[in-house]
């Protein structure tokens, strides 16, 4: 990538022909070597052996373009790292799956390379990143001792699990059990699962908040972190499933629906991971 960080072109990507990491200027804007880690929520912990927290990562790296070319994606470090911290450090173990069972895919242009929370806990869950279970696999053999589901942000999310039958039952199984399910960012495109072969999506009526369209299809584009218009629109495809997005702006906003807990950007992560923390030791703390 070039060093001048008033350059908006998309930076092209070696691995991949016609592919393309955000431009200098839009991550000069984006990223930041350090977040709003201020410390945990609580100092009260989960002291058992039974409950787990399932992170369904993407593992699909490249998002094509309506231009045609690519977006190399994944999941956004942050949004996916900070909850994570935030859950582990009050007791909960941590299960990474794919829908493949491949590797779960970052934005490693996204890291924090001077965050302390963020590196210790990628040093703590880069092995089951890089072989995550099966999500199959995880939904045959039970989820019952699972406390919560946590879907990463990023615009990898959007590539194939919203489509995902496995991600469906997953969800399922969530809704008719009592459990949680925590999402930012780009990652509520998950829950387009729980429509799949039905008439209606069963979180039609929920309240959530997630990255706002606009900025993809303006301010992302114009800047260069977008090399082009994504394949989809995740609100308006959400909001044409039922949900009801209530932030047209990226400000760090979280909500809770019943056991919905989302949040709207890389902003919100720190306060997300807050959130779920709360939300696990208030159903699940003992």
């Amino acid at each position: 990538m070039t060093e001048d960080t008033q350059d908006k072109r998309p930076a092209a990507d070696p691995a991949e022909d016609g592919a393309f990491f955000p431009s200098p200027y839009s991550l000069s804007q984006y990223t930041a070597a350090k977040t709003d880690f201020d410390g945990l929520a609580t100092e009260q912990k989960y002291a058992g052996d039974r409950w787990k927290v399932l992170v369904i990562a993407t593992d699909e790296r490249y998002m094509l373009m309506q231009n045609e070319t690519f977006f190399s994606t994944g999941n956004h470090p942050v949004e996916t790292l900070l909850p994570i911290h935030h859950m582990a450090q009050a007791g909960y173990r941590i299960d990474v799956a794919t829908v493949s069972g491949g590797p779960g895919k970052l934005e490693w242009w996204a890291f924090p390379s001077g965050d302390e929370a963020v590196k210790a806990t990628w040093q703590a869950t880069k092995d089951d990143f890089k072989a995550p279970k099966k999500l199959a696999d995880v939904v045959a053999s039970g989820l019952e001792d699972y406390a919560a589901i946590f879907i990463p942000g990023g615009h990898g999310a959007m590539n194939g699990i919203p489509f995902s039958a496995d991600v469906a039952q997953a969800l399922d199984y969530f809704l008719d059990n009592d459990r949680l399910i925590v999402s930012l960012c780009h990652g509520p495109a998950a829950l387009l699962a729980a429509g799949i072969g039905r008439d209606a999506n069963r979180f039609a009526g929920y309240q959530i908040v997630a990255f706002p369209d606009a900025l993809d299809l303006g301010a992302n584009i114009e800047i260069g972190y977008l090399p082009g218009q994504m394949p989809w629109n995740l609100g308006e495809r959400l909001k044409e499933a039922g949900l009801e997005i209530t932030n047209s702006e990226m400000t760090g906003a979280t909500t809770r629906d019943r056991n919905l807990l989302t949040g709207d950007s890389p902003l919100a992560a720190n306060q997300l991971g807050k959130d779920a923390v709360l939300a696990l030791l208030e159903k699940f703390g003992s």
